[in-house]
């Protein structure tokens, strides 16, 4: 009563200004603050109340609302509380970047929707260091030019498979959202990163890679940690620093994460697309080669290992100098050259290379730096100036004991060509020019081929073991990493081929995003408003397609011997009749392109060179010549369409000719089969250019990417200048509307980004709304009851599919994986409960085989122990039978008259001298009852038994204890201490106090011996025992004279029962 009376005086506390909030607020907050627990409602009735009800689908508007809430109520109760006051926590709570968390994450969410609102929204994001936003299901990445601590293991277990919205946007978000669509409907995902270069998409793809190999949790730690260097290692022989972009990626990378239909990572491919091999020979001003070239120079410098692969320590080779002459100081001063080079040999060595394969690369890489210091001369003579020498033949030699090739071969194939007209072969000079041109092509060859070779040894090392690939269909998460769009001061063929693959990504983007979409609404009959976009499939066309195409026009000209760039020029001008191609005016080799990222300036010079990108077949003989097997298999190894080598050799037929004579003279044998003719060694003209290859490229690189469900990661770059938290507005602003960012916006607020056809989305999510025994039918109705039952809005059925928003999908995926949990409880419990029933059972039967076994194994001991004991007990009684029988026999003899030749005649192998020896000899006479037993004694027992019954009443007057016996024995001495017996007396019944009481100490000393057996009655026979002294005592035996008894028991039981069983 006390208590309910203090309620009473007490009311639960209240809202301080009930009237600034709406009636159902006060409501739910009223409720939720009742004391009595009787009236106070449950978390079910506090769910329905209405206030919570229209919270639904208000998630970030409330967050918002909340965080300025907080701001206000800080700045009004600014005045400091008094002690009792002050509430203590484990940790302060700061709400000064209350507008921080007021940035919405999502512009779809954005209430005013148009360029100046997102770039402002963008700013204020990255100033507050959260590089990246999401518009829809696509990803924003903002380059921070420094870097960030949110990339930890602590991160990775937030992103995975969780609600997108319950954490900040993060690059490990979209890779949570490919894992986990992958797991749900087993199908192949791909991720795409573009933007431009210097943007961010190689850290971007790294951490996707470290991502997955964290959600995939191989159970070969090995694998995790190869996949995870794999990018180190092709990055390293593939990227190069350039004007704008320190580690810019010079090929197109496509790697893919095969998983098992659990989720495991099993392996890993890459495919490499067009790389830019003329880096190795020349770079443009204030650009660099590729970076192992660097890397290797200071690693062997720091080895001191220069002089053994013919590098000099002083003046750079040419490949790799620079207008500047700090390229030496560089490579031995900065430190990060030297780590970077034991990093990459930590690669190799996690990876799976060989200690010979990785001398055989650094050899190869050695030797490209020693054939660029080859330099050439015309021969001027009074009839011919087009011939060329090597002034100085040192750099010759180098290269070629570094390739492991004859010099003289060398200098051949650099210096002349053969050419095959009419069967017959005319072996013409190179010029200085040509010569040069032979070299810059034997390096970039070699380079190219050894980056292949890598790239495929990788993919071997990664590929999935055959147990577990064969185990189940495996899925594919591929991740695209392709040289982002550029525009240089100078643009040559390079820039050309890279922005035309950009333009390849950005139209694969808008086809997933807007075309199909819009073209779905339209089939479907959804109402739904069309959003325009920027579409380059017309730009494309110009570029491939075929005879007009602008690759097309550039392979036709390059077939042409005489062809030159300002042919090529007219060429283009003349068949491009667009409005995005355009020729500057006062500028001869110049074209212009108006890309989706803008326009861009073309230099042609040298287009068509390098176009053919011809190697001589020369140089390929003598390559293939090498003692270096890994050089003789980069140049036997066919290449495939795309202009990389074959993953698995090809079936080589042998060549139909031989090598010419001064190749084989003086030379190592070498295999036929590597001999095998180049495919360029002939003097057609349709051989493949650059332009095809990279065609091919691109058709191999949309085959991949069209099979799996995409994910878009759009990177942009904030600066020019590459400083951290400088934004700069209209840079990024030309990003985005080059990307079509604003449009996608648009289309993801309005527009539906997950079509699922009926069939699927029931026999997907039917669980959410109909039991597991039901079927439901795949049509429209069925599909309703299922968004109905999950509290869905704003989809969309159409005639075949579901429309949903992209936040849909996710929102079912988290429904769906919260009733299979429960099944897998209930599932868990119910195999428990079997397994724990099944366990006890065996258990039982277990217990019960033991305790049998147990028995049985007692019993067999037992019986065994009683067998011996029996056997034991039975010839010791056949002994002291065998004493009694002869005892008669010696009564019958006075004392000292005893005839010797009739006990002789009873045992006729002891004569009489024998007996007295043997007597003496044993002054104690013979313990019979120590006598072991043997396997005779039984056939012993028998015949003395059948002799006793024979016996006659003649011989009863003779008793053992009335024998003559030498008064000075021990024996007899202790004969006359004892109670004389009878003659012939049957066993003494146990009846005297005496004998009871011997009785019960006896049968003591058996149980204390661990004998089982049952106490004797009274009145039953006793058998004699070896153990029992008192009997010994009584025993006729003693009044045996010591010879006789000596001489009895040396005898065989076999010799005993003989004699017996003959009377």
């Amino acid at each position: 009563m006390e208590m309910s009376d203090h309620r009473s005086r007490n009311p639960p506390p209240t809202l301080l200004h009930p009237e600034k909030w709406c009636e159902e607020f006060n409501h739910f907050i009223s409720q939720c603050l009742i004391k009595d627990f009787e009236k106070r409602p449950s978390v079910t009735h506090l769910l329905d109340h209405p206030f919570i009800k229209g919270a639904h689908g208000k998630v970030l508007f409330l967050q918002k609302r909340l965080a300025r809430v907080l701001q206000e109520q800080k700045q009004l109760n600014s005045a400091a509380k008094i002690r009792h006051e002050r509430m203590h926590t484990r940790g302060p709570y700061h709400v000064q970047d209350a507008e921080k968390y007021c940035l919405e994450d999502d512009l779809v969410n954005l209430e005013v929707l148009d360029e100046e609102t997102i770039i402002h929204h963008l700013q204020k994001r990255y100033a507050d260091s959260l590089i990246y936003t999401y518009v829809g299901d696509i990803l924003i990445a903002l380059n921070p030019f420094q870097n960030l601590s949110i990339y930890s293991p602590q991160f990775s277990r937030l992103y995975h498979g969780v609600k997108r919205i319950s954490n900040p946007p993060h690059i490990f978000a979209s890779a949570d959202a490919a894992y986990q669509c992958l797991v749900t409907f087993s199908k192949d995902q791909c991720i795409v990163i573009s933007g431009e270069s210097g943007s961010g998409k190689t850290e971007s793809a790294h951490l996707i890679v470290q991502h997955l190999t964290f959600l995939g949790k191989a159970n070969n730690q090995t694998l995790r940690e190869k996949i995870l260097q794999v990018n180190s290692l092709v990055e390293a022989f593939g990227n190069a620093c350039t004007a704008i972009n320190d580690n810019s990626s010079r090929f197109g990378k496509y790697l893919e994460m095969m998983f098992t239909p659990t989720g495991a990572v099993m392996g890993a491919r890459i495919s490499e697309y067009l790389l830019e091999k003329s880096r190795v020979i020349k770079q443009a001003t204030g650009e660099k080669n590729f970076h192992i070239f660097y890397y290797i120079y200071a690693g062997l410098y720091h080895q001191k290992k220069l002089s053994e692969f013919k590098l000099p320590e002083e003046k750079p080779p040419r490949y790799i100098a620079d207008e500047t002459g700090r390229v030496m100081y560089d490579i031995i001063s900065k430190e990060s050259y030297r780590s970077q080079f034991e990093a990459i040999q930590h690669c190799f060595r996690i990876i799976g290379f060989s200690e010979k394969e990785v001398h055989s690369v650094y050899r190869i890489l050695a030797g490209i730096l020693n054939i660029g210091n080859i330099e050439f001369a015309a021969i001027s003579s009074q009839h011919q100036t087009d011939k060329s020498e090597v002034p100085n033949p040192e750099a010759l030699e180098n290269a070629a004991s570094i390739l492991c090739i004859s010099p003289k071969e060398l200098l051949k194939a650099l210096t002349s060509h053969c050419v095959v007209t009419r069967g017959e072969t005319i072996v013409r000079a190179n010029p200085v020019d040509r010569a040069a041109d032979v070299r810059d092509a034997m390096s970039k060859a070699l380079y190219g081929r050894l980056f292949s070779w890598i790239v495929n040894r990788i993919n071997t090392l990664l590929q999935p073991e055959k147990n577990i690939c064969h185990s189940g269909n495996g899925m594919n998460v591929g991740i695209l990493d392709i040289f982002g769009f550029e525009n240089f001061q100078r643009n040559s063929f390079e820039q050309l081929c890279i922005n035309i693959a950009n333009e390849q990504i950005q139209y694969y983007f808008n086809q997933h995003v807007f075309a199909l979409e819009q073209m779905e609404y339209k089939n479907e009959g959804i109402d739904a408003m069309p959003v325009e976009y920027e579409d380059n499939r017309p730009l494309l066309d110009m570029f491939l397609q075929k005879p007009l195409g602008l690759l097309a026009l550039l392979d036709e000209e390059s077939r042409f011997p005489q062809a030159r760039d300002q042919t090529l020029v007219d060429k283009f001008e003349n068949n491009l009749r667009c409005k995005y191609f355009w020729r500057p005016k006062g500028a001869a080799l110049c074209f212009g392109i108006w890309h989706y990222a803008g326009k861009v300036l073309y230099d042609a010079s040298g287009v068509l060179e390098k176009n053919r990108d011809t190697l001589p077949a020369d140089v390929v003989i003598v390559l293939r010549t090498s003692e270096n097997k890994l050089l003789q298999q980069l140049f036997s190894i066919p290449l495939t369409k795309t202009g990389n080598l074959a993953q698995s050799r090809a079936k080589i037929i042998a060549a139909s000719r031989s090598l010419p004579p001064h190749f084989s003279s003086g030379r190592a044998k070498v295999d036929t089969l590597e001999m095998m003719r180049h495919p360029e060694e002939s003097t057609n003209m349709k051989r493949q250019t650059m332009a095809s290859y990279f065609r091919y490229s691109l058709m191999d690189l949309l085959s991949k990417m069209v099979i799996g469900q995409p994910h878009f990661v759009r990177c942009i770059k904030p600066n020019d200048d590459r400083e951290a938290l400088k934004f700069s507005r209209e840079r990024v602003l030309t990003q985005l509307r080059s990307t079509g960012i604003l449009e996608t916006v648009n289309i993801r607020r309005q527009g539906y980004s997950h079509r699922i056809l009926f069939e699927e989305f029931v026999k997907r999510y039917y669980y959410l709304a109909f039991r597991a025994h039901q079927t439901p039918p795949a049509s429209k109705e069925s599909c309703a009851a299922i968004l109905e039952k999950s509290k869905l809005d704003h989809w969309v059925l159409g005639k075949t599919k579901v429309f949903l928003k992209y936040y849909h999908v996710e929102q079912l995926n988290l429904l769906l994986q919260e009733v299979i949990g429960r099944v897998v409880i209930l599932q868990a419990y119910t195999k428990g409960w079997l397994g724990a029933r099944r366990y006890k059972r065996v258990r039982e039967k277990r217990e019960k085989g033991a305790i049998t076994i147990q028995s049985a194994w007692r019993g067999y001991e037992a019986r065994s122990k009683f067998k011996k004991i029996s056997n034991r007990r039975s010839e010791s009684a056949a002994h002291i039978q065998a004493g009694l029988r002869v005892a008669p026999d010696l009564k019958s003899h006075p004392e000292g008259d005893y005839d010797y030749s009739e006990t002789s005649s009873y045992f006729p192998d002891v004569t009489k001298k024998n007996w007295h020896s043997q007597a003496q000899s044993s002054p104690n006479g013979y313990d019979v009852f120590q006598r072991p037993a043997n396997k005779n004694s039984m056939a012993g027992t028998n015949a003395l038994t059948s002799w006793t019954h024979r016996a006659t009443p003649d011989h009863q007057e003779l008793s053992p204890c009335e024998a003559p016996w030498k008064p000075g024995s021990e024996d007899g001495l202790a004969q006359k201490q004892r109670t004389p017996r009878r003659r012939y007396q049957q066993p003494k019944m146990l009846s005297s106090p005496e004998d009871t009481m011997y009785y019960n100490q006896l049968n003591g000393t058996l149980e204390y011996q661990g004998s089982k057996r049952k106490p004797r009655k009274l009145g039953h026979l006793k058998v004699l025992d070896g153990e029992d002294e008192y009997y010994k005592s009584l025993s006729p035996v003693a009044g045996i004279p010591e010879n006789i008894a000596a001489h009895l028991f040396f005898f065989s039981s076999s010799s005993k029962g003989n004699y017996f069983a003959q009377h």
